[in-house]
């Protein structure tokens, strides 16, 4: 049997809630998933706690490296999350 590989395009991202809180997630379709979020059709941790706002996302080829980096989102602190996010916004002004 021939494994099949999932590639193409896939983003991990973090919203910022609107009680301030961070929340890390993945999808093949960034836009669709975050109208989804703020119609509270999303994640159950965000539906108490929109609207969301987008505020870092990272583009991945394979799905597999998605999943780990959003994991590996998981795992940070608000702190490291905050940094993460600082740099990102930077780069974006350059």
């Amino acid at each position: 049997m021939m494994k099949k590989i999932r590639n193409g395009h896939f983003v991990t991202y973090i919203l910022k809630c609107s009680d301030g809180t961070l929340y890390a997630g993945y999808a093949n379709d960034l836009d669709k998933r975050l109208k989804c979020h703020n119609q509270g059709k999303g994640a159950r941790y965000t539906r108490g706690r929109l609207p969301v706002k987008l505020v870092w996302h990272k583009d991945y080829r394979y799905y597999k490296r998605a999943v780990q980096a959003e994991a590996a989102l998981k795992r940070l602190t608000r702190k490291q999350k905050g940094k993460l996010i600082i740099k990102y916004k930077e780069a974006r002004l350059q």
